[in-house]
Protein backbone atom coordinates (compact mmCIF):
# COMPACT_ATOMS: atom_id res chain seq x y z
CA UNK A 1 0.00 0.00 0.00
CA UNK A 2 1.50 3.57 -1.08
CA UNK A 3 1.79 5.75 1.92
CA UNK A 4 1.83 9.40 2.21
CA UNK A 5 5.75 9.32 2.02
CA UNK A 6 5.93 7.59 -0.97
CA UNK A 7 3.28 10.03 -2.75
CA UNK A 8 5.47 13.14 -2.07
CA UNK A 9 8.14 11.21 -3.46
CA UNK A 10 6.31 10.78 -6.53
CA UNK A 11 4.87 14.31 -7.07
CA UNK A 12 8.78 15.42 -6.67
CA UNK A 13 9.58 13.48 -9.51
CA UNK A 14 6.43 14.86 -11.70
CA UNK A 15 7.43 18.06 -10.71
CA UNK A 16 11.08 17.83 -12.73
CA UNK A 17 8.69 17.51 -15.87
CA UNK A 18 6.80 20.99 -15.13
CA UNK A 19 6.67 23.12 -17.91
CA UNK A 20 6.63 26.73 -15.96
CA UNK A 21 8.65 29.25 -18.40
CA UNK A 22 6.17 32.08 -17.42
CA UNK A 23 5.65 31.75 -13.88
CA UNK A 24 8.84 29.75 -13.25
CA UNK A 25 6.93 27.62 -10.50
CA UNK A 26 6.74 24.18 -10.71
CA UNK A 27 4.29 22.06 -9.66
CA UNK A 28 4.38 17.96 -9.35
CA UNK A 29 1.18 15.78 -8.28
CA UNK A 30 0.87 12.05 -7.69
CA UNK A 31 -3.03 11.07 -7.50
CA UNK A 32 -3.78 7.56 -5.52
CA UNK A 33 -6.81 5.67 -6.85
CA UNK A 34 -8.63 3.18 -4.93
CA UNK A 35 -7.16 0.21 -6.65
CA UNK A 36 -4.05 1.42 -5.81
CA UNK A 37 -2.61 2.94 -9.03
CA UNK A 38 -1.01 6.35 -9.79
CA UNK A 39 -0.93 9.28 -11.82
CA UNK A 40 1.08 11.46 -11.50
CA UNK A 41 0.72 15.28 -13.26
CA UNK A 42 2.96 18.51 -13.76
CA UNK A 43 1.79 22.13 -14.87
CA UNK A 44 2.30 23.24 -18.18
CA UNK A 45 1.86 26.49 -19.04
CA UNK A 46 1.14 28.34 -22.51
CA UNK A 47 2.03 32.37 -22.90
CA UNK A 48 -1.63 32.86 -23.13
CA UNK A 49 -2.11 31.59 -19.52
CA UNK A 50 -6.16 30.13 -19.90
CA UNK A 51 -4.76 27.28 -21.52
CA UNK A 52 -2.23 26.42 -19.22
CA UNK A 53 -3.63 23.59 -16.60
CA UNK A 54 -2.25 22.53 -12.75
CA UNK A 55 -0.28 19.68 -11.58
CA UNK A 56 -3.44 18.06 -10.26
CA UNK A 57 -5.66 18.63 -12.97
CA UNK A 58 -3.10 16.46 -15.51
CA UNK A 59 -3.21 13.80 -13.16
CA UNK A 60 -7.00 13.48 -12.59
CA UNK A 61 -7.54 13.84 -16.03
CA UNK A 62 -4.86 11.19 -16.88
CA UNK A 63 -6.46 8.71 -14.85
CA UNK A 64 -10.27 9.37 -15.80
CA UNK A 65 -9.14 9.61 -19.63
CA UNK A 66 -8.22 5.48 -18.58
CA UNK A 67 -11.42 5.14 -17.06
CA UNK A 68 -10.14 5.15 -13.40
CA UNK A 69 -12.43 7.75 -11.18
CA UNK A 70 -12.15 6.69 -7.66
CA UNK A 71 -9.79 8.18 -5.80
CA UNK A 72 -8.04 8.48 -1.74
CA UNK A 73 -5.50 10.75 -2.12
CA UNK A 74 -3.04 13.03 -4.17
CA UNK A 75 0.34 14.73 -2.81
CA UNK A 76 1.02 18.19 -4.61
CA UNK A 77 4.31 19.87 -4.07
CA UNK A 78 5.51 23.19 -5.57
CA UNK A 79 7.53 26.03 -5.56
CA UNK A 80 9.57 28.55 -7.31
CA UNK A 81 12.27 26.76 -10.45
CA UNK A 82 15.57 26.40 -8.30
CA UNK A 83 14.34 26.01 -4.47
CA UNK A 84 16.05 23.19 -3.03
CA UNK A 85 13.51 21.11 -1.89
CA UNK A 86 12.60 21.25 1.89
CA UNK A 87 13.22 25.15 1.68
CA UNK A 88 9.46 25.81 0.54
CA UNK A 89 6.53 26.03 2.02
CA UNK A 90 3.45 23.82 0.98
CA UNK A 91 1.38 24.49 -2.22
CA UNK A 92 -2.40 24.19 -2.21
CA UNK A 93 -4.70 22.99 -4.53
CA UNK A 94 -6.03 26.04 -6.53
CA UNK A 95 -10.08 26.60 -6.52
CA UNK A 96 -10.56 24.92 -10.16
CA UNK A 97 -8.50 21.94 -9.09
CA UNK A 98 -10.45 21.86 -6.23
CA UNK A 99 -13.59 22.02 -8.10
CA UNK A 100 -12.31 19.00 -9.81
CA UNK A 101 -11.79 17.08 -7.03
CA UNK A 102 -15.30 17.52 -6.16
CA UNK A 103 -16.22 15.82 -9.26
CA UNK A 104 -14.68 12.73 -8.36
CA UNK A 105 -13.55 12.46 -5.03
CA UNK A 106 -15.34 11.98 -1.52
CA UNK A 107 -15.40 14.53 1.58
CA UNK A 108 -12.38 12.30 2.78
CA UNK A 109 -10.05 12.45 0.12
CA UNK A 110 -6.65 13.41 1.55
CA UNK A 111 -4.56 16.07 0.13
CA UNK A 112 -1.29 15.69 1.52
CA UNK A 113 1.06 18.78 0.82
CA UNK A 114 4.82 18.62 0.82
CA UNK A 115 7.51 20.66 1.74
CA UNK A 116 10.04 18.13 1.44
CA UNK A 117 10.57 14.29 1.12
CA UNK A 118 9.58 14.29 5.11
CA UNK A 119 7.57 17.12 5.74
CA UNK A 120 4.22 17.57 4.79
CA UNK A 121 0.27 18.10 5.79
CA UNK A 122 -2.41 16.53 5.23
CA UNK A 123 -5.80 17.89 4.86
CA UNK A 124 -9.29 16.46 3.56
CA UNK A 125 -11.26 17.60 1.13
CA UNK A 126 -14.18 18.90 3.03
CA UNK A 127 -11.54 20.33 5.73
CA UNK A 128 -10.07 22.67 1.97
CA UNK A 129 -14.20 22.87 0.68
CA UNK A 130 -15.72 23.86 4.17
CA UNK A 131 -18.26 26.13 2.49
CA UNK A 132 -18.55 23.51 -0.50
CA UNK A 133 -22.68 23.88 -1.60
CA UNK A 134 -22.36 20.64 -3.62
CA UNK A 135 -22.69 17.33 -1.88
CA UNK A 136 -19.11 15.70 -1.08
CA UNK A 137 -20.62 12.15 0.02
CA UNK A 138 -20.27 10.42 -3.32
Amino acid sequence: MTNDKELVRLAYEAQKNAYCPYSHWAVGAALLTADGRIYTGCNIENNTFTPSVCAERVAFFKAVSEGVKEFTAIAIVGNAVGTPIGEGDVCPPCGVCRQVMTEFCSADFRIVLGRSYDDFETYTLAQLMPKMSLPLDK
